[in-house]
């Protein structure tokens, strides 16, 4: 396959502070709050159970928790990281008071035992990230679908290491790709950019890369060698 995967390394200004919106306080949502609240950045943090649940998230890393509806107030930077089959429950307009040219993750997994039967994904071949963007009205950059949510806070390493994990990460937006990548890169992860969301499939589960915990060199061989056919309990 002639496919040239871009590697770079993309980096936020030391000392630069970005307002980010996490929507979605489970195991990748909280250890993204713990992590880059540690890193210095300005995170608001909601779920579906209300802010009042989030006390003591907030207490141990400084977040400010929020109703869902205000997580992406003026946020550079808003993760979405519900079960799947939550996203469509999302409210309407909750981007609206988000900065212009806000850069969406999307981290989610389409699990049909989970998220139940969803026909523009199974049947029409829609991507999974695709039809979360139709579902919040946005484009989504996919990251962070296939990492493990402890790896977040043990596995981070500093540019160069030579046991540094690196991330698939798809979109179509390349100025939000290069935010996305230049804030994982900030969290001590390389990045690969595994094509736009049309092509993320080849991060999707069952896929070699699917929580492979490698550098960039292998996360390039997996992406290569990805089939877009759903196997296992991926099927549906």
């Amino acid at each position: 396959m002639n496919r040239a995967w871009i590697v770079r390394a993309f980096r936020i200004d030391e000392g630069s502070v970005m307002k980010i919106g996490i929507i979605g306080a489970g195991n990748i949502g909280g250890n993204l709050t713990r992590r880059l609240t540690a890193l210095g950045h300005d995170v608001s943090v909601a779920n579906s159970r209300g802010p009042q649940t989030l006390t003591a998230l907030a207490e141990e890393t400084g977040a400010t928790p929020v109703p869902v509806e205000e997580a992406a107030n003026g946020a550079e930077v808003v993760v979405v990281t519900v079960p799947l089959k939550a996203v469509a429950n999302l409210p309407k307009g909750f981007l609206d008071g988000a900065a212009e040219n806000v850069a969406v993750i999307d981290t989610n997994n389409y699990y049909p035992g989970r998220d139940g039967r969803i026909a523009a994904i199974l049947d029409e071949g829609l991507m999974e990230s695709r039809w979360v963007a139709q579902q919040i009205g946005h484009t989504v950059i996919k990251a962070f679908n296939g990492t493990y949510a402890q790896d977040i806070l043990d596995a981070h390493r500093p540019a160069g290491a030579p046991d540094r994990l690196a991330l698939p990460v798809a979109g179509d937006d390349e100025a939000a790709k290069r935010v996305v990548r230049a804030l994982i890169n900030d969290l001590g992860f390389d990045t690969v950019d595994a094509g736009t969301l049309d092509e993320s499939w080849r991060q999707q589960p069952g896929t070699p890369v699917y929580g492979l915990r490698e550098g960039v060199d292998v996360i390039v061989k997996g992406l290569a060698e990805a089939s877009p056919e759903r196997t296992g309990d991926f099927k549906g």
